[in-house]
C-alpha cells in the first residue's frame, strides 16, 4: 500500500532532522533478515543511542537535498533495500551496531556512510570505521598509558622497599 503524500512528507522532515543532528549515519542493505532481527537490531542500536529508519532511497535522496550539508552528497550508493542508522552522540557508533549485528547475521551488510559535514562515506570507509574502537575503549586506553609510567614508578620504589627488608631479615637471622 501507498504512503500518502502527506505521510511522505512528515518522514522527509523527520529524515531531513536526523541527517541534520546526526555526527554520523550508516546504511546497510538488509534483504533477508526476518522481522523479528529487524526487532533485534532496533534493540540493539537503542542501547547503543543509535535510530534505526526504513526510508526508501528516494526520500533519503529528498531528505539530503533539503539540507546545505548533504546537497552535494553522492547518493549512487543508494540502491536496493537499505536500512539507515544515525548517532547524534558518537560518530562511528552506528556503522559498529550494524558491523556487529552483521556478524551473526550476514545478510546484513554495510553499503554507505554520511559524515556530519555531508561527505559521503564508501562501502571500505564505513567498514573501517566499524573496526575503530568505541570512545569508552579509547578513553580506557588513554588511562592505561597514562598509568603506565606512574604503575613502572611504584613497582620500582616498592622493590627497593623490599629489598631493604629483606636485607634487614638476613641480618637478623645471622645474629
Amino acid at each position: 500500500m501507498a504512503i500518502t503524500r502527506d505521510k511522505k512528507n512528515t518522514l522527509v522532515a523527520e529524515l531531513a532532522e536526523l541527517f541534520a543532528t546526526a555526527k554520523g549515519t550508516a546504511g546497510a542493505a538488509y534483504t533477508g533478515l526476518s522481522v523479528a532481527s529487524l526487532q533485534e537490531l532496533r534493540a540493539a542500536a537503542r542501547a547503543n543511542n543509535v535510530v534505526i529508519k526504513v526510508a526508501k532511497n528516494r526520500l533519503i535522496r529528498v531528505a539530503l537535498a533539503a539540507n546545505d550539508n548533504f546537497k552535494s552528497a553522492d547518493t549512487s550508493l543508494l540502491t536496493g533495500q537499505l536500512i539507515y542508522a544515525f548517532s547524534s552522540v558518537d560518530e562511528v557508533a552506528p556503522a559498529q551496531v550494524l558491523a556487529k549485528f552483521a556478524k551473526s547475521h550476514p545478510e546484513l551488510k554495510l553499503i554507505v556512510g554520511f559524515d556530519n559535514s555531508g561527505k559521503t562515506l564508501d562501502t571500505a570507509t564505513v567498514i573501517a570505521l566499524a573496526s575503530l574502537p568505541t570512545k569508552d575503549q579509547l578513553r580506557g586506553q588513554l588511562v592505561s598509558v597514562m598509568a603506565a609510567p606512574l604503575s613502572g614508578f611504584l613497582s620500582v620504589a616498592n622493590g627497593a622497599q623490599r629489598g631493604f627488608a629483606q636485607v634487614l631479615s638476613q641480618r637478623v637471622k645471622a645474629l
